[in-house]
Order: structure tokens, then sequence, then C-alpha cells
């Protein structure tokens, strides 16, 4: 009977093992249920969520980290040829005397090209802007003309970024002359070149009040006595050419020209702070939210409130595996700068003054030919000296062109660095998806 029971036994139980085989064969699955085998179970359970987490990186996360890269990339690498181009006309613009045919080719081109650099700054991925930091949804660009939006705005500056620059005295506005009558003993003297120190501002067109006063504050670390603060406009003859111990601020052009005193003072300062207020901005100009500390009042808002924004280093991270974390975005203020604008601003105001003596000197050969006007050694000495401030003025005209190239090779080496960056990201990526496959 035992023998009998000890077979009956080991048959059931060959029973039980060969329906738990086929339960496991027609399943697919090695278990029913926990307690079938609680362990494996509990690795099952594990197995299950760490695939899950794979294909949330493998599938999800970096697919759209690539694409966003890819698109960043993208249009760094554009911005990197449109600066080739512009180099080679600043290039042309330096090292030529330039006709007014040349000139104009060369600043609608320069134009053109600045536009599209920074349009490349708005570009985004599935409807994010790729270099707002943060905000995904706030293009680094004024997408049309705003004047609803008043920016208090304020930048660092250190002591050894103030410029050098050089005008040209002019002659002024011809009404001071009878073209008619002229006399030698009405001319005045020779044109001469101004050298003066400047601190440009990232804008032009800034706020003035109802007197016309700009409204601009200087600070400056270490602290001390600061040299004292005049609104002019751009049109005053003596605009740049403050006092010694003067600072001169243009609200036209963005420009703080400092006199000798105040130069000295300024450039032994480690931090230079400078706040000003902008209210009209261009289609096509870099909103400050993404560059400096600032306050922006919608004057549409019955409320009043100012937003503040504060300059920080805005990560966009994807985790791209198991407590693995990746950057994926470029700052704009890391690849497109102000620079560019302003230089090529500072190109056509040089230009324009160009042109104004050019039309002067036009002038002046009229009234030679004139064969009503008898006395002609007053113009004569007149045409002289306009031919020499033209010379003088075609010569700031190339060394602008010259500052220009330092612009744009300024900027090509932040987009290089910026491509540079991104493509050490972007292979760390490719390692990171190589293993998880």
């Amino acid at each position: 009977k035992k023998m009998t029971n000890n077979m009956l036994y080991n048959i059931n139980r060959n029973k039980t093992n060969l329906n738990i085989l086929e339960e496991q064969y027609s399943s697919g699955k090695k278990i029913q249920r926990t307690s079938d085998d609680p362990v494996i179970a509990v690795r099952s359970l594990k197995l299950r969520t760490n695939l899950a987490e794979l294909n949330q990186y493998y599938k999800k996360n970096i697919p759209d980290a690539k694409s966003w890269m890819n698109v960043t990339e993208g249009a760094l690498n554009t911005a990197n040829q449109l600066l080739t181009s512009m180099h080679k006309y600043m290039v042309q613009g330096a090292n030529d005397t330039l006709t007014k045919a040349d000139r104009d080719s060369i600043v609608k081109n320069l134009k053109e090209l600045s536009a599209q650099i920074y349009q490349e700054g708005n570009t985004d991925y599935a409807g994010r802007y790729v270099f707002g930091g943060y905000k995904t949804d706030t293009s680094l660009l004024f997408e049309k003309d705003r004047t609803d939006l008043s920016y208090t705005i304020t930048e660092s500056f250190k002591g050894n970024q103030i410029e050098n620059i050089t005008k040209v005295k002019d002659y002024g506005e011809f009404s001071n002359y009878d073209l008619s009558n002229l006399s030698p003993e009405d001319i005045g003297n020779s044109p001469e070149l101004i050298h003066g120190y400047r601190i440009q501002l990232s804008y032009m067109d800034l706020a003035k009040d109802v007197d016309g006063q700009g409204d601009l504050e200087i600070e400056a670390s270490p602290e001390g006595d600061l040299p004292k603060l005049i609104t002019k406009s751009m049109n005053d003859p003596d605009a740049y050419e403050p006092a010694d111990n003067e600072v001169h601020y243009i609200p036209d052009t963005g420009e703080v020209i400092l006199g000798k005193e105040a130069f000295n003072q300024l450039r032994k300062k480690e931090d230079i702070s400078i706040t000003y207020k902008k209210d009209i901005f261009k289609e096509g100009d870099l909103r400050p939210e993404h560059y400096f500390n600032c306050q922006k009042l919608d004057k549409n808002d019955p409320d009043g409130k100012e937003i503040n924004y504060t300059l920080s280093n805005q990560k966009i991270q994807y985790e791209v595996s198991f407590n693995q974390k990746l950057t994926i975005n470029t700052q704009g203020r890391d690849a497109f700068t102000h620079d560019i604008a302003r230089s090529i601003e500072d190109i056509i105001f040089a230009i324009e003054e160009v042109e104004k003596t050019e039309s002067k000197i036009a002038e002046v050969e009229k009234y030679l030919k004139d064969p009503s006007v008898e006395d002609k050694e007053g113009l004569e000495r007149l045409l002289k000296n306009l031919d020499a401030e033209l010379s003088l003025k075609n010569k700031v005209l190339q060394e602008v062109f010259g500052d220009g190239m330092t612009a744009v090779s300024k900027q090509q080496d932040m987009v290089n660095v910026a491509v540079a960056d991104l493509g050490s990201r972007y292979v760390r990526l490719e390692l990171t998806e190589s293993r998880l496959a």
C-alpha cells in the first residue's frame, strides 16, 4: 500500500508539474500569479519597470533631444555661413575707397545678412523657441514693431570695454555761408579729427522725457566720484567733445561719450552698471529679457505692474538614461549678440557723414560753374577744405568697417564655440543611445 501511495503521489506531482509547464508554454509566462514564485514575481516587476524606463529614454527622450539639438545646430551653422559672407563685405569696405553705388550695395547686403542672422535666433522646434532658455514660448527677437512696451534695462561693462572712437569735426550746415558771395575770410579752419572714448549701449533710439533729456544712471565699483552726466542730441556740434570731467549721453545713438578725465576714472573700475529706458522697438530687435536684468512694463496693462527679469543660466535638461541628464539647449546670448547690429548702425552713420560732405561738395562745384559768380576764390578755398573733410570721413569709414570686421570675427568665434559645445553634448547623447540599444 505504501508503494502504491508513493506511485500515485509521484504521478499526481508529475501531472501537476506537467500542467504548470503547459500553462507556461501556452501563456509564455513563467508564473501566473505572485504566489507561484514571489522572488521571480519581484524580479519580473522590476524588469518591467526597467524596460518601461528604457523605452522612455530610448524611444522618446533621446529622439526628442537629438531633434532639438539638430535644429539648433542647423541654425548655428547657417548663422556661421552668413557671418562669413558678412566678413567679406566688411573687408571690402575697410580696404577700398567706395563709390556711392558701392556703399549702397554693401549696406543693403549687410542689412539683409544681419536680419537673417538674427532670424536664425528665432528658430523653433515643435513650437518651442530653441534659443530662449526656459522661455520657450517667447521669441528671441521682436517679431513686429512694438511701442506698447517699456523696458528699464541694466547693462554691465568692464573698464577695459571702453572704446576709442574717431569723428570728423565738419563745417556744419551751409546756411552759415552765402555761396554766391563768399570771400576767403569767411572760411573757417581746416577740418580735423576728434578722438574720444565711448561706451556703446546695446540699443539706439532710447527713451527721453518731455524736455528731451535721457533717463540714464551710471554706477561703478569700487565706489567713488563719478563724472557729470549731460544728455546731448546727435546733432549737437559738441556731442562728441565732452569736457574732461563730463559724460555725454546720446539717446539717439545709444552712446555714452567720455571726456579724458571721465575715461581715466571709469577705465579703472572693475564693474560699470548703466541703467536706461527704451520704449520703441523695431522688428528684429533682440528682446532685452534674454540678455539683461530688466523690468518690463506693458503700457496697456491697467494695473501698471512691472515684470522683473533676472539674468540666469537657463539649462533645459533631458533625462536620457538612469540618473543621467543632458543639457540640450543653447541660450541665445551665447551665440547671438547685439554687436553685429550695432556695427552696421555705426557703418550707416559713417556713410551718412560721407554723403553729407559729398552733397556739400556738389553744391560748391555747382556755384563754381555758375558764370554769374565772379569772385570764386572763397569757393575754391571752401572746396579744398571740403575735399580734405571728405578724405578724413572716408578714412573714418574704413576704420568703422575695420571695427565691423572685428565684431564679425568675435561673433563667429562665439558661434563656433556654441557649435563645438553642442557637438560634444550630441556625441555623449549618441554614446548613451548606443549603450541603451
